[in-house]
């Protein structure tokens, strides 16, 4: 669900983006950015795609592709590599920092926030003399989900 007021601060500062860069702002690039921000979690570039092409918008792939670079250059989208080829992309601007548990079988993302990594990175930089601007922890494993199918699997064979 479109969250306008983040929407429109997000669109201004895309705006600007585009303005400062001496890139054009089209009507495609802008409905790309409203759809990333209509979305909740984690989406891929054929998911953003096959969702605008379901609402009935005219984009192609490579403005998709060529967008995404610009919103992750300027911050307003985070890009991942959860352990596989494909990319995987969220909203970023006003959310707050988080970090991922991966499922190495289901590849289901699921996404949690502890204040003590907040700490360990301000001592870290503190220790370096490092001044960090951000950080990413993904911890990878299986799922309760993918170990109870398992563990049927084994009990009936």
């Amino acid at each position: 669900m479109l969250d306008k007021e983040k929407y429109e601060e997000v669109k201004k500062i895309f705006t600007a983006y585009l303005e400062n860069k001496g890139l054009r702002k089209t009507s495609e690039r802008y409905a790309i950015l409203e759809e990333i921000y209509s979305r909740t979690g984690h989406f891929d570039v054929e998911e953003l795609y096959a969702g605008m092409k379901t609402q009935g918008l005219q984009v192609s792939r490579a403005t998709v592709y060529n967008t995404l670079d610009l919103l992750v250059e300027h911050g307003l989208v985070s890009k991942h590599q959860f352990g596989r080829n494909l990319a995987q992309y969220e909203k970023s601007y006003g959310y707050r920092q988080h970090d991922h548990v991966i499922c190495t079988e289901c590849h289901k993302v699921v996404e949690f926030c502890d204040p003590r990594i907040h700490g360990i990175q301000t001592m870290v930089g503190e220790l370096l003399n490092f001044h960090i601007l951000h950080h990413s922890l993904n911890l990878y494993g299986v799922c309760g989900d993918c170990r109870a199918k398992a563990a049927a699997r084994s009990q009936a064979e």
